[in-house]
């Protein structure tokens, strides 16, 4: 069975050598008037403008893309609290969320080398250490969540349900959310 990401990698190669069979595609489209042959279609401006901004983001350091993930994660809970119009007895509840919401400060790691001359039982350890702290810090967040959704009312809670569905789904590399479009889980394949 052929799964959706093998169909559309199959849809592409297949597109892709589609205009590569048909030649020059841009040279053989008839110019537009008052444009020269040599000027590129919009389709092929618009490809070229959006795969400098991905090109860019491979080469960033990695203390400016914290810097930029930190400045979206400011923004997208100063929206959130305004959304929600929070009124003087819910700000500690906001503040406390907000804190517990913040990703903790990094840590220097271990580099490979030194990871390495380790044992098989305290490599264990070391990974079994840093997985207790995630789920401290996951329990600590959890329970600020908890308290600030009680402190809202109904109407809050539902804006802080429609704004915060995302959250959750991103999953980590490699692990891609299971259902359709929709977010909802995708109908069981026909049996042939």
């Amino acid at each position: 069975m052929i799964s959706l990401r093998q169909r559309i990698v199959w849809a592409s190669l297949l597109g892709s050598a589609a205009l590569a069979s048909s030649g020059a595609f841009a040279q053989q489209a008839p110019a537009a008037p008052g444009t020269s042959p040599s000027t590129p279609t919009a389709a092929v401006a618009q490809a070229e403008g959006s795969a400098a901004p991905k090109a860019q983001h491979k080469r960033m350091d990695p203390a400016q893309r914290m810097e930029r993930m930190q400045e979206h994660r400011t923004k997208r809970l100063a929206a959130l609290k305004e959304k929600l119009k929070l009124n003087a007895g819910q700000e500690s509840a906001w503040t406390t969320f907000a804190a517990a919401s913040q990703p903790p400060a990094r840590t220097q790691r271990m580099d490979r080398a030194e990871f390495a001359k380790l044992t098989t039982p305290e490599r264990l350890e070391r990974m079994q250490a840093r997985q207790a702290e995630r789920s401290a810090r996951f329990a600590k967040r959890t329970e600020a969540t908890k308290a600030f959704y009680a402190a809202l009312t109904p109407e809050q809670q539902k804006t802080f349900d429609a704004e915060t569905v995302h959250v959750g789904m991103h999953g980590h590399r490699g692990h891609h959310r299971h259902g359709g479009a929709d977010g909802q889980p995708s109908a069981a394949p026909a049996k042939s």
